[in-house]
Formats: structure tokens, C-alpha cells, sequence
């Protein structure tokens, strides 16, 4: 047998170094050529690392959450010195040993339990020994389910009576992966750029009458109708009057780059966080189109399947929250963009009409702006544009 270092590729698009968010495999597994290794994130999406030869994992070359170079070391395999040769399985007695129970001890191999500084903290307090711990996490760390089985059984037994005492658990939560880009985004964003958010209040009612008869009368095999393909639409329509809205600021460079094209962000909440799929070319399509490609991505975004080129290029975002949109919001920015579009929800309200109070659908649109680039008077004529085109949304189509 030989050893193999697979190294962490390179991914393209200039990329020096990926973080490591999730491990496939395990010391000790036999795994075989082009299986999935482990998943490393860039700044525009998660890569899967295939195995370049089959063999038997020895090292693995960092934790998650660990950032990796290009070029540096990912997996140790020992490999077969002959090609065509199987790697040889672990050896029984080590396969079949079985493991101890979670209060027996551990008897690590020289210096001191391996556990978290919140585990040492919460076994101080409680005044268990981690000498006496079966660790069930990697390599034998004791983790908090440790100290819990612990306590249930023969330690919690043997212990002293005592009065129930106050919850000390703290919880530690290592940000990884998405949530930790999307942590770097939002404090670079927030840090560098000027936010100048303004909220209006729109009168959906018409609208929704308009969505409801669409819907109410599509054919089979067309997209169901949400408020957002309006909206995009409606924005569409106001960046042509508006067209320093759709641009990108480098702010290094001092030079603002406005597109013609209509790259529309869609901030999307998925399972490993947020994520801001792009509709492409919206000025080139119908209501429909948008709907449907809408649902595409967005669905693509939340089953974690988008391409990384899906979650680029976008020239101004939309964001919203459903029926959980609350009456206003501070929606931040995505960089280089110098505009974002947040959508409230839909609300039955009183209005004050022709000297009576009538029942009207209301939403509040709350936008923010880099007031580095764009002017308040600018921004509020751009959102008053977008509330005219949806309150009478005949306008839209012409």
C-alpha cells in the first residue's frame, strides 16, 4: 500500500482558498474513485470534492469551518502500490470492537479528554470528572449529549442529592458555511456602504384583483401568479426612467457601471441560509416568463441544486419576507448593487376616500439605497414610480 494526498483543487474564477463546511467521509472508510469527499464554499457557491482514486482515508486535512488554500492538503489515502489492487478493508478485531457504554471510561491515550471549553465548563460546575466520560464525538470528544447520558445514568446515581439548579448550558454554534459569508456580506455591506432606507405605503387592491382574475383564468401549463412577477415587472418599467438604480459601485475603483440589462436579485431563505438566486434579463420577459423562472430558482436556491452562476451577476435585489413581512424594514444592500427593494405584506386597512373610511389591500415597500451614489430625492421619486405602476397595474403592460 502507498499513500495519496488529494489536494484541494482549483475551482476557477480566481479562487485562492475555500472553507471546509462538510466532511463525507471519516478516517478509516474504504471509499472508491469520483466519490464525494467533502464540500468546500467560495464566495459564490459550494463545490463538492470527488476522490481522484479509490483507497482508504487516513487524514483528513482540517475541520469544518477551517479555511483551505488552493493546492493544500485535503485527504491522506492509502492507495494500492499496483493498479487494479483493492484497498485492503480495516482490520476485524478493530471493526468489531464494540463501543463502551456512554458512562464507562474513556481512557484516552495520553493528556486530557478531548472536549469543547462550554463541555469543560458545564462538567466543572456539575462536578463530573471528563476522565470517566465515554466520548461519542470525533476522535473521542466529549460532547454535551456525553455529560447528558452521563447524568441520567450511573453518575446521576452515585451523585448526592441536591436541589435542582438553574440552567448554566451554553450552547456553542461554530458559523460555517453560508451563514458565515452571509455574516461577512452583511458587516462589509453595513460597514462600507452609506444605507438610506425609505418606506412607502402602496394600495395593492387593484393589483390583487388583477392577480386573482389572471390566475382565476390561466390556461394548463401556465405559472400561478404571485405579487413578485409584478413587482419585477413594475420595477423593470422604473429603472428605465430611473437607470442609475441598476448599477454596480465599485467603490475602490470610483466608477459606477449602470447595465441596460436587468439582472433582478431574489433573496431567498433556504435551509442553509440566505441565498439571492438572479432573473436574468428581466427586461425580456412577460409576466409569466418571470413567474415561472422565479419558481425555478428559487426552488433550485432552497433544495441546494442552483448553479454558481445562478447566484451571481445580479444588478438590483428584491427581498421579502411573505406573510411574515411585518408593516416596514431595513433591507441591506447587496454589494457592489446600490439599490434593494423590500417587499411587506399585504394588509386590510382603513382608508380615508371621497369622506369615508373604505376597506383597501396596503403594503409597504421599504427600500434602502447607497447614499454615497444616489440621492434621497432620487430614491423617493424611484419607489413613488414603482407605487404608481403597481396601483394601477394596467400601466405595467404598456
Amino acid at each position: 500500500m502507498g499513500t495519496r494526498i488529494v489536494k484541494l483543487p482549483d475551482i476557477g474564477e480566481g479562487v485562492a482558498e475555500a472553507e471546509l463546511v462538510a466532511w463525507h467521509v471519516k478516517p478509516g472508510d474504504i471509499v472508491r474513485e469520483d466519490q464525494i469527499l467533502a464540500e468546500v464554499m467560495t464566495d459564490k457557491a459550494t463545490v463538492e470534492i470527488p476522490s481522484p482514486a479509490a483507497g482508504i482515508v487516513t487524514v483528513l486535512g482540517g475541520e469544518v469551518g477551517s479555511m483551505l488554500a488552493v493546492g493544500g492538503e485535503l485527504v491522506r489515502l492509502e492507495v494500492p502500490d499496483e493498479a487494479g489492487a483493492a484497498p485492503s478493508p480495516p482490520r476485524p478485531a478493530e471493526a468489531t470492537l464494540p463501543a463502551p457504554p456512554a458512562h464507562a471510561p474513556a481512557s484516552p491515550k495520553g493528556g486530557k479528554p478531548l472536549a469543547s471549553p462550554a463541555v469543560r465548563r458545564r462538567a466543572r460546575n456539575a462536578g463530573i470528572d471528563l476522565s470517566q466520560l465515554h466520548g461519542t464525538g470525533p476522535e473521542g470528544r466529549i460532547l454535551h449529549e456525553d455529560l447528558d447520558a452521563w447524568l441520567r445514568g450511573a453518575g446521576a446515581a452515585t451523585a448526592p442529592p441536591r436541589q435542582p439548579a438553574a440552567n448554566t448550558r451554553v450552547e456553542e454554534i461554530r458559523i460555517t458555511g453560508l451563514r458565515r459569508r452571509t455574516a461577512e456580506r452583511m458587516a462589509e455591506a453595513t460597514r462600507r456602504i452609506a444605507h438610506f432606507s425609505y418606506v412607502e405605503e402602496v394600495d395593492v387592491t387593484a393589483l390583487e384583483e388583477l392577480r386573482g382574475t389572471l390566475n382565476a383564468g390561466i390556461g394548463q401549463g401556465r405559472e400561478r401568479l404571485t405579487l413578485l412577477p409584478f413587482l419585477v415587472l413594475a420595477v423593470v418599467r422604473a429603472v428605465a426612467d430611473f437607470p442609475q438604480m441598476n448599477a454596480l459601485y465599485d467603490d475602490e475603483a470610483e466608477v459606477i457601471r449602470r447595465h441596460g440589462a436587468v439582472h433582478i436579485g431574489i433573496a431567498t431563505q433556504t435551509p442553509s441560509g440566505l441565498l439571492v438566486p438572479v432573473l436574468r434579463h428581466a427586461e425580456a420577459r412577460d409576466l409569466w416568463d418571470c413567474a415561472a423562472e422565479i419558481r425555478r430558482l428559487v426552488e433550485a436556491a432552497r433544495q441546494g441544486q442552483a448553479q454558481r452562476e445562478e447566484l451571481s451577476g445580479s444588478t438590483i435585489t428584491i427581498t421579502s419576507l411573505g406573510a411574515l413581512g411585518g408593516i416596514a424594514s431595513t433591507p441591506v444592500i447587496n454589494p457592489p448593487e446600490v439599490a434593494i427593494i423590500g417587499v411587506n405584506k399585504i394588509a386590510l386597512r382603513p382608508v380615508w376616500r371621497d369622506g369615508g373610511f373604505v376597506p383597501r389591500r396596503m403594503m409597504n415597500l421599504s427600500s434602502s439605497f447607497d447614499h454615497r451614489v444616489i440621492d434621497g430625492h432620487d430614491a423617493a421619486a424611484f419607489i413613488q414610480r414603482i407605487k404608481g405602476l403597481l396601483e394601477v397595474p394596467a400601466t405595467i403592460f404598456l
